[in-house]
């Protein structure tokens, strides 16, 4: 059975891609659409990652992992930001505050699986 990837993000279509390509590559996977969502799913499936949209309508992403690792539950964890900023420095930002990695949007079809992989915490 694959890992099981968490995918929170408000938009329709940039949910349903991922969580489409990650099946289609045999990984599980649980969607939420807002952060306070994405943090009663991770405390009651404990994902082995969380993929986080930055632009949340009811919290910031980088808010939602600061709750995620204040949580003994879900401080362990990996969350990776799932995001459109791609702005030169952006991804020392998402590191600084706390990402365990950054994945630009538009994601690549093909490289996804395979990036999804390398951050998830191992069995």
């Amino acid at each position: 059975m694959g890992e099981l990837i968490l995918i929170v993000d408000d938009n329709d279509r940039n949910l349903r891609l991922a969580r489409d390509v990650l099946r289609h590559a045999g990984l599980r996977t649980l969607e939420a659409g807002t952060a306070a969502a994405a943090l009663e799913l991770a405390g009651e499936a404990s994902p082995d990652l969380i993929l986080m949209d930055i632009r949340l309508p009811d919290l910031d992403g980088s808010e939602a992992l600061r709750r995620l690792k204040q949580d003994a539950r879900t401080a362990s964890i990996p969350v990776v930001a799932l995001t459109s900023f791609a702005m030169k420095g952006d991804r020392e930002w998402f590191l600084g505050v706390g990402f365990d990695g950054y994945v630009a949007k538009p994601i690549s079809v093909r490289e996804f699986p395979d990036q999804v992989r390398s951050f998830c915490r191992p069995a």
